[in-house]
């Protein structure tokens, strides 16, 4: 009998799915029923974007596992009704994505390559940077993609420290953990990149007080999530100076309205929520194998502690 999977999420994403979902479940060995459409009691996994319309996981009675297609599982890790396993998407196209946009927007600030693409104005100025490894760089946040990121930026030479709020080693990076090992992150992060989950530990972890103890001039690169950073403690930092420029790739609304002040903002940069995508082929493979697992009586891949919140 086939393993009946609901694919649900919206039409356009089953249009990009439905053919390599379909090749990875095979390859896995899995024999699969993959539909959008299935009566609720039928299903043993549903393949789950949270903007779906299924919000109500009561109906689905014989549910073994929800596989999520993105990496944040914020808006549906608190519902309530869900009480099967929850995985989120950690996926090769994924990590790789996010660590070629921070590399190119931490060297794009390390370099100063905006002052050389817009101040064509006939002066001469000589400014040269120092080298990578005189340029502290901070990763907050050292899950799959941080680490990823925290790595990369050593291997290009930077003195990278990374921040958790649980403890982690890393052989690559000085790592620092919890509130006291905030504060002397933040003290060394001329760059800071945010690569931290949405959960109530996280939110407004940039705010006033914590923007203060960076270096004067400090950047803030955020792919992470919206939430990580108070918008209006940010605007001040800006125009005062104690934050030279923010790379912003997620914001609490999005799309990002027009009439929002970071548009305007000389010391902005807005990227349209691009720093990383889930690749359909890749994503795929990793779906196809949480289900093989399922079946088989395995640990499933990037299970979601739902204390934790990811």
């Amino acid at each position: 009998m086939p393993v009946n999977i609901l694919f649900a999420a919206k039409s356009e994403s089953w249009d990009a799915y439905r053919a390599p979902l379909g090749q990875a479940l095979a390859a896995a060995g899995v024999d699969a029923d993959l539909r959008t459409d299935f009566a609720p009691e039928a299903v043993d996994y549903i393949v789950y974007a949270p903007s779906s319309t299924v919000q109500d996981f009561t109906p689905y009675t014989r549910l073994k596992a929800v596989l999520n297609l993105w990496a944040g599982v914020e808006d549906v890790v608190g519902n309530d009704t869900l009480r099967v396993p929850l995985t989120r998407m950690v996926d090769h196209g994924l990590t790789q994505g996010m660590v070629e946009w921070v590399a190119g927007h931490v060297l794009r600030h390390h370099l100063g390559i905006d002052a050389q693409l817009f101040g064509q104005d006939g002066v001469w100025r000589k400014t040269v940077p120092p080298l990578a490894q005189d340029r502290g760089v901070v990763v907050l946040g050292l899950g799959e993609l941080g680490l990823a990121a925290a790595r990369a930026l050593a291997g290009l030479g930077f003195d990278v420290t990374g921040w958790s709020r649980s403890p982690k080693t890393e052989d690559a990076i000085r790592t620092l953990h919890g509130p006291e090992g905030l504060d002397a992150a933040l003290a060394r992060a001329e760059i800071a990149v945010l690569l931290l989950p949405d959960t109530a530990a996280t939110r407004n972890i940039l705010n006033a007080q914590t923007l203060a103890r960076m270096p004067r001039g400090a950047v803030i690169v955020n792919p992470g999530r919206g939430t990580l950073i108070d918008d209006d403690a940010l605007l001040a930092a800006l125009d005062s100076g104690q934050i030279g420029h923010a790379t912003l790739d997620v914001f609490r609304t999005e799309p990002l309205p027009p009439e929002h002040p970071f548009w305007a903002h000389p010391k902005v940069t807005v990227t349209p929520h691009i720093a990383s995508e889930t690749r359909t082929e890749t994503a795929a493979q990793v779906i196809a194998e949480n289900v093989r697992r399922g079946e088989a009586g395995e640990p499933f891949l990037h299970l979601v502690d739902r204390d934790l919140g990811y």
